[in-house]
């Protein structure tokens, strides 16, 4: 990868961490407000369709909005560390709605808010770039990520019901969250690692 195209892909990456963080950051102030507007309900997903991305910015407690964006620094570390190129972030651009779009299929949770699936949709981008490497340690390292994340989503049970309470969080968790974003962001980074590549974010298309 040359110079130019590591720089582009981490800046494409923190283009859309900052996508995710700084909205949430904006939006605590009037967390009343963006709850009714922005958080994912099913009933409204179809008619407001802004709620597919804007679900990501809504936070249920200050606890909650901490742990994301400690999250997201994380992932954008992560990103930075395995050298994505720009396309990882056009796919975890894709994952976003196409990961809260997907809580339609568990009709019971009927408001959802929080950084924690499209998160793991970044996370599990950044492990597919890696195995597709051909350093056999990035490799490892990409498939161990995906292993974690495995055996992290079959432990909160996400077949079980709609929320889990964890007793180190003041508010519910919606395990499925975190499959779809697994699930969309191994699909996407899939389809677009292996695609033509696509123009860079923040460029004229």
């Amino acid at each position: 990868m040359s110079a130019n195209s590591l720089w582009q892909g981490r800046r494409a990456w923190l283009a859309v961490t900052c996508l995710l963080a700084l909205p949430s950051l904006a939006t605590w102030p009037t967390q009343g407000l963006a709850l009714r507007a922005l958080s994912w309900q099913p009933a409204l997903a179809l008619s407001e369709p802004w709620r597919w991305w804007t679900a990501a910015w809504v936070h249920l407690s200050l606890k909650h909005l901490v742990a994301n964006l400690v999250g997201a620094l994380l992932v954008a570390a992560l990103g930075w560390a395995a050298r994505v190129p720009p396309r990882a972030g056009w796919a975890w651009l894709l994952a976003w709605p196409l990961t809260h779009l997907g809580l339609l299929l568990q009709p019971g949770l009927q408001r959802y808010g929080g950084l924690s699936g499209v998160l793991h949709a970044g996370v599990a981008v950044a492990a597919v770039h890696l195995m597709t490497l051909q350093e056999r340690r990035a490799r490892l390292l990409g498939a161990a990520i995906l292993a974690g994340m495995a055996l992290k989503i079959v432990l909160e049970g996400p077949w079980r019901g709609p929320l889990i309470h964890p007793p180190e969080w003041d508010i519910a968790v919606a395990p499925l969250a975190h499959l779809l974003g697994t699930a969309w962001g191994c699909a996407c980074a899939w389809v677009w690692l292996r695609s033509r590549p696509p123009p860079q974010l923040g460029q004229n298309v």
